[in-house]
């Protein structure tokens, strides 16, 4: 098998691979939050609300939109100055298709910190 060949194989069993291992560890951290209440329960300890929201899911930061607004659009600005340093110019033109998307969605994620609710 041509070694070009592999590579795009490769890349997304590594991005099957992340994804797994990120749901499953997810998984496992829920599962210990559940056996340690439980156990709480069966020595026969009052849960206290405090407790168990500090248990839960911690609340996402306010800026978290402005975050990842600011990262998608260096993502776009990255491809865009790739694009720039090849010197053919259907690379360019891809490169510049290709930093589309993390443009527009960097965009909305800016509006939505601009625009959003500030509560959360």
């Amino acid at each position: 098998m041509d070694e070009e060949a592999l590579i795009p194989i490769v890349m997304f069993m590594m991005v099957g691979i992340v994804t797994i291992t990120y749901f499953y560890f997810k998984a496992r951290a829920r599962a210990d939050k559940q056996n340690t209440i439980r156990l709480a329960l069966e020595k026969g300890n009052e849960l206290s609300p405090e407790f168990l929201q500090q248990l839960g899911e911690a609340e996402p930061p306010k800026d978290r939109d402005l975050r990842r607004g600011v990262i998608f659009l260096a993502l776009a600005m990255g491809l865009v100055l790739i694009g720039f340093a090849v010197p053919e110019p259907e690379a360019l033109r891809g490169l510049l298709a290709g930093a589309a998307l993390p443009f527009s969605i960097g965009v909305a994620f800016l509006l939505m910190y601009w625009y959003g609710d500030k509560k959360g």
